[in-house]
């Protein structure tokens, strides 16, 4: 079983201090990111496994990593600290919506509100540089979600967003369609930076963030770029 590692070396379990987080954002997005880091073990364990995926069914690829074999596998977590810090959970009414994940702290336990979202959404290289195309849908059904609908809240100015990718592409270009996209076409999500790379593991290299003006406050967005084009099944 793969073993939740940052920079080489074993992560201790790490909680969420109340006390933190009004001085210190590095210090909530270094916990979000080990969140993210166990996503990529997750991850990777499915493609080890050659385990299938739906092509157009997101919700189905997303419930695969909130089975019992990974994210709801107490021994799993166990295995991959600190995610036995926390508890997930899917399809939460949010405001307006209904957020894909939900990622609650439980070791300690602090609030009912106390929780990171995740968004996910499925990516091809049909229209790329479209409005209407996969990487629009990015951006206006997810990144908006948080930004401009509010519909979707922010823990901690942070939140996170999962590209199942379902079908053969440059992972790198598609980010800079996307980029074009969020500079050329919506400008009303108010980016501040665009998506950039950002290591959050040694393995794996498409993890970016973003920052979002949202009122008077400079939010991150994380973004997964996780690549199934070669698990997906038709039906």
């Amino acid at each position: 079983m793969p073993y939740l590692k940052r920079g080489g070396i074993k992560m201790s379990n790490q909680t969420l201090d109340a006390t933190a987080f009004e001085y210190s954002i590095s210090y909530f997005n270094t916990t979000f990111e080990d969140i993210l880091a166990g996503i990529v073990v997750v991850y990777s364990c499915i493609i080890a496994t050659k385990t299938k995926v739906p092509l157009n069914d997101e919700n189905a690829i997303r419930d695969i990593f909130l089975s019992k074999e990974y994210l709801k596998s107490i021994d799993f977590r166990k295995s991959n600290p600190p995610l036995d810090n926390y508890h997930f959970d899917k399809e939460i009414s949010e405001n307006q919506g209904r957020a894909d994940i939900r990622v609650l702290q439980i070791k300690p336990y602090k609030d009912d509100d106390a929780y990171y979202v995740i968004e996910c959404k499925r990516l091809d290289n049909e229209n790329q540089n479209g409005k209407t195309g996969l990487n629009g849908k990015y951006i206006s059904n997810g990144i908006a979600r948080f930004t401009n609908e509010r519909k979707y809240q922010f823990f901690n100015n942070t939140a996170g967003m999962i590209g199942f990718i379902v079908s053969e592409m440059d992972i790198c270009n598609n980010v800079y369609c996307i980029n074009q996209l969020l500079q050329n076409i919506f400008t009303g999500i108010n980016t501040e930076k665009e998506l950039t790379k950002k290591q959050i593991t040694p393995d794996f290299e498409y993890s970016y963030y973003s920052n979002h003006k949202v009122g008077k406050s400079t939010k991150i967005i994380y973004h997964l770029m996780l690549d199934f084009s070669a698990n997906t099944k038709t039906s």
